[in-house]
């Protein structure tokens, strides 16, 4: 690098030079002005990026470098690199969801990993309904009195079954889950997910999106058959993400997606928007029925959307964990409906796996992730139906206090989608004094029907700290492929913070 108070003028490419106005961006806001140790990080791996050495980013260069620790340094005793790091990446987090939202590029530095990326994200989505507005519906009288007639008739059927089942239902089971006695001791709870290429696809849709907790969607890709739908619906259950559901690639489809080698998880991505009470046909379950293959072998037979996620208009993702690449190195999935009706398709995600299980899974009750002390990545609140979320400025007593910032509460519940196989479910709850949580509150907490937690009260149970966490193993997903747990309120609301489901 040249030296001296006039340095030669450097040429860069047309992409470097963006690269490099998004990194000076940055720089200047606020939250890395206030951070100068973190801007001189930042500007120390994109300079070597820039200059082509990301070989030279390690975890040793970085420490002599960087944080003048000299050449006794050693990484596997001194953390120093790895809690910046985290540090780092949590402010980009921040930066990103706040005063950079609006920026067309992002500089992300991947979990595990010290060398950034440049990832577009494209044009902003628009919105499906302001490009195509809803047509008036019914506005024929004798067609809107026989329209709501069939639905009158259907809600006393409905009502009748209510109550032939009450009078027959069988009795209660009093099977509890038991706590487990100590921390499970996996390979899930020490380490993150595996690093590597991730593929995330919006079916149907012609711009890419960035969802709320940062990730970038791409636009349809390797597609193949099927039409491209857009959706008039106004809102979906058990996701933040609505744009999810504005597109789909509808009819007998395929996709021939490029993958790395080895194993990757599979996440398919659906909603009902067309069959149920507030769909344009009547309808629901039965009403769409789809077979979905890999590589040419059944991933789902006459998969019912409705059944599955419990309802139309719901969020409704199947997992699938050692997935690999069929002899051409590509992923071949194909999409098929039955009875005439086409298959849908909302979004697909491929992401690097882990061998016999699904990558660990951390939600906090929160807008945007959160790297927590032990550089664990833990995703914003998804997949739940219910409640109110509330964050709070006064800090917790804890060890990682943001980790305890906000919180869940009311009365709701969670789908969380799994494959099949046993895991250890953690549920971290906060002792407040200010919020929702002020005052008497104690509830229940169901998962799968069965009961995790009687009358729980944080309070009492935290015997005089200001968290608790209350963990379970030996869980396994119901028949939907799903933990479906139900925060349940018996005085004041129920409440919780984070969730960790890990597999065993």
């Amino acid at each position: 690098m040249a030296s001296g108070p006039n340095p030669p003028m450097e040429k860069h490419s047309a992409a470097e030079a963006v690269q490099r106005a998004e990194l000076e961006r940055v720089l200047a806001s606020a939250a890395f002005r206030r951070a100068p140790t973190l801007a001189n990080f930042l500007r120390y791996l994109c300079e070597k990026r820039f200059a082509g050495e990301q070989a030279q980013i390690k975890e040793y260069s970085i420490g002599v470098d960087v944080f003048a620790r000299g050449e006794s340094f050693d990484p596997d005793n001194n953390s120093i690199v790895r809690v910046e790091a985290n540090r780092l990446r949590k402010r980009l987090a921040d930066f990103y969801a706040g005063e950079g939202g609006d920026h067309s590029l992002r500089i992300v530095i991947p979990l595990g990993q010290y060398v950034p990326e440049f990832v577009s994200t494209g044009v902003k989505v628009l919105n499906a309904e302001a490009e195509q507005p809803v047509a008036p519906i019914m506005e024929n009288p004798i067609a809107r009195f026989l329209h709501w007639s069939w639905w009158v008739m259907v809600a006393v059927l409905l009502l009748m079954g209510l109550v032939l089942w009450w009078t027959h239902r069988p009795a209660p089971q009093t099977a509890a889950y038991k706590e487990a006695p100590s921390p499970a001791n996996t390979d899930a709870e020490r380490i993150g997910p595996p690093a590597g290429e991730e593929i995330r696809i919006l079916a149907g849709a012609s711009r890419g999106f960035v969802d709320h907790a940062g990730r970038l969607w791409n636009a349809d890709a390797w597609y193949s058959g099927g039409d491209s739908v857009k959706s008039q619906v106004r809102h979906i259950e058990r996701t933040q993400d609505q744009e999810f559901y504005r597109s789909s690639r509808q009819g007998s489809f395929h996709y021939d997606i490029p993958v790395q080698p080895g194993v990757h998880e599979l996440r398919l991505h659906f909603a009902e928007t067309v069959y149920g009470p507030e769909g344009t046909e009547a309808g629901g379950e039965g009403s769409r029925l789809i077979t979905v293959r890999a590589n040419g072998r059944p991933l789902l037979e006459n998969l019912d959307i409705v059944a599955d996620a419990g309802a139309s208009d719901t969020a409704d993702v199947k997992v699938f964990h050692d997935v690999t690449a069929a002899a051409d190195g590509r992923l071949h999935l194909e999409f098929t409906g039955a009875n005439g009706r086409p298959a849908v398709l909302s979004a697909i995600e491929i992401l690097p796996g882990l061998r016999g299980r699904i990558r660990p899974i951390r939600l906090l009750t929160r807008q945007t992730p959160y790297y927590s002390n032990d550089s664990q990545w833990w995703s914003p609140d998804n997949y739940f139906s219910g409640g109110q979320m509330a964050s709070y400025q006064t800090p917790v007593n804890a060890s990682d206090p943001e980790l305890y910032e906000s919180e869940r509460w009311g009365n709701f519940s969670y789908a969380i989608p799994v494959s099949p196989g046993k895991y250890t479910v953690a549920l971290y709850f906060a002792v407040r004094r200010e919020g929702a949580s002020r005052g008497a509150h104690r509830f229940n907490v169901f998962c799968n029907g069965r009961s995790m937690l009687q009358e729980f009260d944080p309070s009492k149970e935290a015997h005089g700290a200001e968290t608790v966490v209350r963990r379970f193993q030996g869980i396994e997903a119901n028949a939907q492929g799903k933990i479906a747990m139900a925060f349940v309120p018996v005085e004041g609301y129920a409440t919780v913070t984070g969730i960790e489901v890990l597999p065993q």
